[in-house]
C-alpha cells in the first residue's frame, strides 16, 4: 500500500496494490501492521458502514462534536467526489479542505482523522461507500456543516446539476456558526 499525503496535517490517501488477471483482481483493503507502518499507529475501528447512493446525492458534510470519529472511506461500486474539512481551530489548515475521486477503478482510499467533517458527491449512475469508524455513531453529537458554504470555498464537481441533499444536510450550518473541535 502506498500513502500518498494530501494539504490538509493528517488526511492522506492510501492506494493499495491491486493484483488482477483474467479472473478478477485481488487487494488488501486494511491490514493493521501496514497501516500502522504508514500512519504510525493502527486504529480501532468498531463500526463498519455501507451507503448506495445514486448520481448527484451529496452527504455530509458531517462530523461528531462529542465521540468524534476517524474514518478510513472507500468505494467499491462507482465513484464519488469525497471532501474532508478541518474543524480543528488548532491546526493550521483549519477551515480548509481536501477533495479527491475515489472509485472502484482507482481503488484508493481516504484516511480522515477525528476533527473533520466528512461528505462526498456521488458521480457516477450509483456508487457503494464502505468506511470503518473508530467510534460508535452518536446521533445526539452528530453536527454538519454546510456543504455549500462560501467562506469554504469548496468547488464540487456538479457539471450544472443541483445535488439531492437529505433533510438533515439541507440544514448543515456555515462553518461560522459551526461547533469545532480545539
Amino acid at each position: 500500500m502506498k500513502r500518498i499525503d494530501t494539504s490538509l496535517a493528517g488526511v492522506c490517501v492510501l492506494e493499495p496494490k491491486v493484483f488482477g488477471d483474467t479472473r478478477g483482481f485481488f487487494l488488501e483493503s486494511f491490514n493493521a501492521r501496514t497501516f500502522e507502518d504508514l500512519l504510525g499507529f493502527a486504529p480501532d475501528f468498531v463500526q463498519d458502514n455501507h451507503s448506495r447512493s445514486q448520481r448527484g446525492v451529496l452527504r455530509g458534510l458531517h462530523y461528531q462534536i462529542r465521540q468524534p470519529q476517524a474514518k478510513l472511506v472507500r468505494v467499491t461500486r462507482g465513484a464519488v467526489w469525497d471532501v474532508a474539512v478541518d474543524l480543528r481551530r488548532s491546526s493550521p489548515t483549519f477551515g480548509r479542505h481536501f477533495g479527491c475521486e475515489l472509485s472502484e477503478d482507482n481503488q484508493r482510499q481516504m484516511w480522515i482523522p477525528a476533527g473533520f467533517a466528512h461528505g462526498f458527491l456521488v458521480l457516477s449512475d450509483v456508487a457503494d461507500f464502505l468506511y470503518k469508524t473508530t467510534d460508535f455513531y452518536a446521533p445526539e453529537h452528530e453536527r454538519c456543516l454546510q456543504w455549500n458554504d462560501p467562506d469554504l470555498g469548496l468547488t464540487w464537481p456538479l457539471a450544472g446539476m443541483e445535488p439531492t441533499l437529505s433533510a438533515k444536510d439541507k440544514q448543515g450550518l456555515p462553518l461560522a456558526r459551526c461547533e469545532v473541535f480545539d
